[in-house]
């Protein structure tokens, strides 16, 4: 038996994001949890399909059924810090190892079959399109752990040489695959593969500056020298190499998903610039995690 209530908290939270469908964006949060009456759930479309994500080991057969009802491509997903897998395939056409979605006229190569991140981090969207407006052809922009590159896509499209630095091979080689799925020759552009603070310490020596710089970190990791790194204690510590391979005029989008740590007490790392905090995107109705912070320097 269908329940009233639950196909109206659906409906309500996708005619909420009507606006947002218009046909250059297809990456969306379509039910954000507590902030759309349905805890522990969050909806999120990728275009050809849509993934329903959990806090709970499972997934009533009355949300499954509900969801199926709109005939979208239906993938579940544990959110499970430990124990990271694949989406499941639920209902409707399986779709192939990769597709594309849209963001802002920009494609984006997605995967429901390569581990617990399917290409893209939708929350940032907001921050790309920032960064897209406010950069001039030829300036230089530098993306560090940049996971699929999408940054240095939005970048590239106004125009930007980007570098996109990351850890793994294989998200630098999927960056180069966003780049060609755009039109863009990745020759044309830079790749860095390491360790963020390694290569920005190299930058500094090698008096390289960019006109941007894009940190996003993990919230918790460890370099091959043992050495920790802790978004609450240690962010400034990043945010200080970055200054180092500014160029004047420059500015720094400093980021960071940690939920431990207020807006307020993450600007308090950052000294000698103006700061302004950016907001979510207006899908994401539940916690503002997601803290995002322009430095300027005068």
């Amino acid at each position: 038996m269908s329940n009233p209530r639950l196909h109206e908290i659906i409906s309500r939270s996708l005619q909420k994001r009507e606006s947002l469908q218009n046909g250059e964006t297809s990456l969306i949060r379509l039910i954000d949890g507590q902030g759309d009456t349905l805890p522990g759930h969050i909806l999120e479309s990728y275009g050809k399909g849509w993934l329903i994500s959990t806090t709970g080991s499972s997934l009533s057969p009355e949300i499954r059924d509900a969801l199926s009802s709109y005939g979208k491509p239906l993938y579940w997903k544990r959110l499970d810090q430990h124990q990271k897998e694949s989406p499941v395939h639920l209902y409707g056409e399986e779709l192939p190892e990769f597709f594309s979605g849209l963001e802002n006229g920009l494609k984006c190569r997605l995967s429901f079959k390569s581990g617990y991140s399917q290409g893209i981090f939708i929350d940032q969207r907001n921050n790309r399109d920032a960064l897209r407006k406010m950069v001039s052809p030829g300036q230089t922009v530098l993306n560090t752990f940049a996971y699929t590159g999408f940054f240095s896509i939005a970048a590239a499209a106004a125009g930007a040489v980007t570098s996109t630095l990351d850890l793994s091979q294989v998200y630098l080689d999927w960056a180069r695959e966003n780049f060609l799925l755009n039109g863009m020759n990745p020759g044309d552009h830079y790749f860095c593969k390491g360790d963020t603070f390694h290569w920005l310490r190299r930058f500094a020596k090698q008096n390289r500056t960019f006109d941007y710089i894009i940190l996003d970190p993990p919230t918790f990791s460890r370099d091959d020298k043992g050495k920790v790194f802790r978004v609450e204690k240690d962010y400034n510590r990043l945010f200080d190499l970055a200054i180092a391979c500014l160029a004047p005029g420059g500015r720094i989008l400093a980021c960071t998903n940690f939920r431990g740590i207020s807006i307020d007490d993450f600007m308090k790392q950052f000294k000698g610039a103006h700061l302004t905090a950016s907001p979510m995107p207006k899908d994401f109705t539940d916690t503002s995690y997601l803290k995002s912070v322009w430095a300027t320097f005068t």
